[in-house]
């Protein structure tokens, strides 16, 4: 459930506000389509700039999947420490 705040005060257009709607309603997965579709169809520089945010905050980290694979990487290591003692 999104946080009050994150959306901006006034959207550009009604396809940028559907937009965030759908963000602030948990549905990210639409949310981010409708912001692809809107770049895709040459948008007004307000547009522009409202929707790379939509897609920036809705996006997941990089470095996240780095601290999954160290995190995977050490059970595997426990896992195969913890089957050579015994």
């Amino acid at each position: 459930m999104a946080k009050g705040g994150q959306t901006p005060k006034d959207p550009a257009s009604p396809r940028m506000q559907a937009a965030w709607k759908l963000k602030e309603s948990g549905d990210v997965v639409a949310a981010r389509l409708a912001a692809e579709r809107l770049l895709a169809d040459s948008p007004s520089p307000e547009d522009r700039v409202q929707a790379e945010e939509l897609l920036r905050r809705s996006t997941t980290p990089v470095a996240l999947y780095g601290f999954a694979a160290l995190a995977a990487f050490i059970l595997v290591l426990l896992v195969v420490l913890a089957a050579t003692r015994y």
